[in-house]
Parts: structure tokens; sequence; C-alpha cells
């Protein structure tokens, strides 16, 4: 096939998926919901051809120009569209893509701030897909966005199930819009801010870090960590979605004066 304009597969990342277990175990997460479906990077179509046979709306999107013509000519009643994923809308109510390792957590931020989708069914690098599910402890984006999200680690895909096989292990990742967020979206901005200063701050115990990245005393620090049920000597990345949350009802009013 003709190289893209692009650049070559090294350049996109280009790792076919082949292995056909793994591809019916996604085709199956997406049967589970409902509504047009929006696939990023479908590449040669392995995911492409079984989705199209769900009989909902579906568009893929591929970079490379020339494989998104082939995918089109062979799927007449798919909408193929050649874009590129960092720059797509990525609206739709169900998002679902092989996502090439190099560019996971780009495209996840992206996706994070769309307001549209309910569920994306994503395949990543395997230790993207660990820790947004926050297997081993959270990490500041998924604290992040936990008001709004859930995320599950479904199962970790070999990198055999590629072609070429990549260096590393695919994890199969699902984010659910939560119906009700735990947090205000229009806090959202105070919020992450606040999340990142914890993140990034220095200090001995919880509480001690929350006064610095609140601007608040530590006696009101100490209040607001016992009203979360948040141990003392707990890790940011310890934290649930829940304790998040409530954290930021104890901490906003002198957060968001602070700002």
């Amino acid at each position: 096939m003709p190289r893209s304009l692009s650049g070559g597969r090294h350049e996109l990342g280009q790792n076919f998926l082949i292995h056909k277990p793994t591809v019916s175990r996604i085709v199956g997460l997406v049967d589970d919901t409902s509504g047009p479906i929006l696939e990023i990077g479908a590449g040669d179509g392995a995911l492409t051809r079984p989705l199209s046979r769900l009989g909902r709306s579906l568009t893929a999107v591929e970079i490379d120009e020339h494989r998104a013509a082939r995918l089109a000519r062979r799927l007449p009643k798919v909408r193929v569209e050649n874009a590129d994923a960092l720059r797509h809308r990525l609206e739709g109510p169900v998002v679902v893509g092989n996502i090439p390792f190099h560019v996971t957590t780009p495209i996840l931020r992206r996706l994070l701030e769309r307001p549209q989708w309910r569920t994306a069914v994503l395949l990543t690098q395997w230790e993207v897909a660990r820790k947004r599910a926050g297997v081993g402890g959270s990490t500041m984006m998924t604290a992040q966005a936990a008001p709004w999200f859930r995320f599950r680690l479904e199962s970790r895909v070999p990198a055999t199930a590629f072609a070429p096989m990549p260096s590393v292990d695919a994890g199969l990742l699902v984010i659910e819009r939560r119906p009700t967020s735990l947090v205000p979206p229009g806090e959202r901005r105070d919020y992450e801010c606040f999340v990142r200063a914890v993140f990034t701050g220095r200090g001995s115990g919880f509480a001690r870090i929350v006064a610095r990245a609140a601007g608040m005393g530590q006696g009101r620090a100490r209040s607001a960590v016992r009203a979360a049920g948040i141990r003392q000597h707990s890790l940011p990345r310890d934290l649930s979605a829940q304790q998040w949350a409530r954290l930021w009802t104890e901490v906003r009013p002198v957060c968001t004066k602070s700002r």
C-alpha cells in the first residue's frame, strides 16, 4: 500500500489487531450499548467490519487516506472519514477504537473533554489502561476525571494480538460517563486545579498538602480530610472518586475564593 501523506506505519503507530477473541470481546462490549458508534483508528477494518453488522449508524475515522478509501469501498454503508483523531470532533454516544500507543494520552485527554459521548471502549497501551483504571492507585488524570467518568479495565491483551507486534501489551479499557456527576460541571476547572495541586504538593501528612493546595489553615484542612473519610497518611493515588468529590465540597469555598 502507498505511503500515507501523514507518514509511514511507524509515524502513525499502526499495529493492527488480528486477535479474533479480542475483536469479539470489543464488539460485544459495544453491543451492550446503544446509539450511533464512532470508531477511531479504523485501520484495515478489523473492528469496522463486525461493528457494521450491529445494524447501527457507524462512522469510522482513519488517518491514512489510502486505508480510508479502501475501507469506504469495502463497506459502503459505513461513513468513513479520512481524519486525525487528535483533531476530529469525537462526537457520538459510543466511541471505540484501537488507539495508537504513541498518542494514547492526548487522545484520552481530548475524549474526556468532549461532552457528547456516553461510553468509550478503547484498546490502549497496557500501562495506560492499568493506570487509568486505578490499578495500583489512580493517576492525576484519572482523579481529575473521576467525578464525571468511571474507568474499568476489562482485560490484558498480549502484544501477539497485533501485527506488526508492538514491544508491549495492550489493555482493554472501558470508560463510562456517570449519569450524575459527583462535582458540578461548572466547577470542573477549579476542581482539576485543586487535584493537580494535591498531586504535586509536598509535605508530611495529607492534611498539610491539602492546606497548601487549598490555601487554608491546617486545622480546617484536617477537618476537611476527616469529613471525606481520608486517612492522614493516605496518598493522592489512594483516594476514591467519592472521597475526592467530598474533599472538594469541603475545600471549595476557600479554593474558589482564593482564585
